[in-house]
């Protein structure tokens, strides 16, 4: 996509957020790849009143925080250009604050392998980072910490982050994560939910590459 389409298709994907329900208000951020440049979501700006022309630039070679556009860029834009600096292979970015993912992550509790589709993670479960301030440098290295091989995390009492080769890769997952920790929330009410073991995991992984699907691309079932 050129830097027009992107814009678009982040302002489409920050309003998906609040209307699938995984986000509240103007809580979440999104960030995407444009070259060189990060695209993220303006600080405080409804969804409803975005245009693509408020999307915030930043360079993401650049340390000192600069930006283009009329709004500035969200609160957190450090972890989204920590991130897509240091995984080339991503090209999307959301953070969002679900009610289930964001309970988890208040009790600082990881999602462990309570179903096969915990696999489209990268890993046998989704870390918890540990707390840090929202916007500083120390919420970045916890988040990178917590997705070393991973395609997400959650934030400890505060929400959760995922990662996408594509905006349509990522707010899938987005919503994956979310149903996981719903399940593994209400799994937990019932008492000593069964994990699944690695090797379970890594078959499962093995079969969503087996479907022919392209990386940017959710597997189905």
């Amino acid at each position: 996509m050129n830097e027009p389409a992107l814009r678009t298709a982040l302002i489409h994907a920050c309003r998906q957020m609040n209307a699938l329900g995984i986000n509240q208000g103007t809580s979440g951020n999104i960030s995407l790849r444009s070259g060189t440049t990060m695209l993220i979501s303006p600080s405080a700006t409804p969804y409803d009143a975005l245009e693509p022309d408020m999307i915030a630039a930043m360079p993401l070679d650049a340390d000192d925080g600069r930006w283009t556009g009329p709004k500035k860029p969200s609160t957190e834009w450090r972890f989204h250009r920590d991130i897509l600096r240091a995984r080339p292979d991503i090209h999307a970015v959301v953070h969002s604050h679900p009610t289930f993912a964001t309970t988890l992550a208040i009790a600082r509790k990881p999602i462990e392998a309570c179903h096969y589709m915990i696999a489209v993670f990268g890993g046998t479960d989704i870390r918890c980072a540990p707390y840090a301030t929202f916007g500083t440098s120390e919420l970045s290295a916890h988040a990178l910490t917590a997705l070393q091989d991973r395609m997400g995390c959650l934030l400890a009492n505060h929400g959760m982050i995922a990662l996408g080769e594509t905006i349509d890769a990522a707010m899938w997952r987005a919503v994956e994560l979310e149903t996981l920790a719903r399940q593994y929330y209400h799994a937990l009410l019932l008492g000593n939910p069964h994990i699944l073991t690695e090797a379970e995991i890594e078959a499962t992984r093995a079969q969503f590459a087996g479907y022919g699907h392209h990386r940017s691309d959710p597997p189905t079932t």
